[in-house]
């Protein structure tokens, strides 16, 4: 595909050390890891050698890390194991004993839309508000906790405006409750770019992903801390393969190419956080001078260096996403995971922008491959669609 993409909070491009990493997989050394001979024997040491990468990477120990399919099943996983560990018969409790979940008003559509399932199977969900630049108001956040409530998952860093939650205040005032509470954080679009240490974010359980950190989709992982399994119960059952809670053939070069991606993405770490965030800085500026109408969506002090989510006054989000492809640009005007159902941004709705903003914004977000150049040549895009 030729082209300038500038939409990699959807997805990146697999890095070529994570194909070379799992090209042996696909291949000689292609043995189930459940199996007892030495082609399964080589398979499981690939696939703990991976688990023992990523659990260094956050601080965790190696059996803390249940490897999954993807994000979005690590998410309900997280959501739905807890939840069905309380579950009970409907006839059995009355309303004011139900389960209690609470997560923010813009979380990602896998843990949202979990939650509202959970909902209609009888749990009570309560969906935090959030300030104006997208960050959890904290006060609602200490009136909602009750003796009911099992878990709160609030996403650490944002998909849509990069906002970038405080994760281990969250955690301290769930802890100082005088109940136990489990913290969740969907943690796929901050790992590339923040400290993920789990002990000192203070979190129960984590979400993450490779294909947001240059490696191959159809692979997710789930931190559980240690002592929180026996809080939770799988929703895939089979074989026992994971710890019991995912059951399956393990995705031997999948996870092969995840944790080589970790391993990359923490060795670059600080100097492309510092690379990419002076880019969008840079587009920013010169976005501002070609069309000065703009207006930012997210605070660009508190959210990830790769993001920037963008009000165009006069135009439609739709019709200028196609105009930008036709010319070259490739970029979003929401979640990947939601965008072709044309529903309008539920995380630019949460934070208090009107529907006419929400129908004229666009996400750009950068990565690795991103240079200077490209930034130049899509202004220059701009400056002449804008005209």
């Amino acid at each position: 595909m030729k082209g300038i993409y500038f939409d990699y909070a959807a997805s990146t491009p697999v890095d070529v050390l994570v194909q070379q990493a799992m090209t042996p997989y696909f291949g000689r050394n292609y043995g189930n890891a459940g199996s007892l001979h030495s082609f399964g024997q080589s398979a499981m040491a690939a696939v703990d050698n991976a688990r023992q990468i990523v659990s260094e990477a956050i601080g965790a120990d190696f059996g803390e890390i249940i490897f999954t399919s993807s994000a979005t099943e690590a998410n309900n996983l997280a959501l739905r194991g807890v939840a069905k560990s309380h579950q009970h018969k409907p006839a059995e409790i009355s309303i004011d004993q139900r389960p209690r979940l609470t997560i923010s008003a813009i979380e990602h559509e896998s843990v949202l839309e979990t939650a509202r399932d959970l909902e209609r199977e009888g749990a009570e969900v309560i969906y935090l508000p959030v300030e104006k630049d997208g960050s959890v108001d904290l006060k609602a956040l200490k009136d909602v906790l009750n003796e009911r409530t099992i878990l709160v998952s609030v996403m650490y860093a944002n998909n849509e405006i990069g906002t970038i939650q405080p994760i281990a205040e969250i955690s301290k005032i769930i802890k100082n409750f005088n109940h136990e509470i489990l913290l969740h954080t969907d943690a796929v679009q901050a790992f590339q770019y923040m400290d993920c240490n789990v002990h000192r974010l203070g979190v129960d359980l984590m979400t993450l992903s490779a294909h947001k950190i240059y490696g191959p989709k159809g692979i997710g992982a789930l931190y559980i801390k240690n002592g929180v399994k026996d809080k939770m119960s799988p929703i895939t059952t089979g074989g026992g393969q994971e710890s019991g809670f995912r059951s399956g053939t393990e995705n031997v070069p999948g996870i092969v190419g995840f944790g080589e991606a970790v391993r990359l993405a923490g060795e670059c770490r600080k100097k492309e956080s510092e690379r990419i965030g002076e880019l969008r800085d840079y587009f920013w500026r010169a976005l501002k001078k070609v069309y000065p109408r703009v207006e930012s969506n997210g605070v660009l002090e508190n959210s990830l260096p790769n993001i920037l989510n963008v009000y165009f006054p006069s135009f439609k989000s739709e019709e200028l996403l196609i105009k930008l492809d036709m010319a070259g640009l490739a970029v979003s005007s929401g979640s990947a995971c939601s965008v072709r159902s044309s529903k309008p941004s539920h995380v630019l709705k949460a934070v208090g922008w009107p529907i006419e903003r929400i129908q004229a914004s666009l996400r750009f977000s950068f990565g690795r491959p991103t240079t200077r150049s490209e930034i130049k040549a899509a202004i220059n895009i701009f400056r002449r669609l804008t005209k």
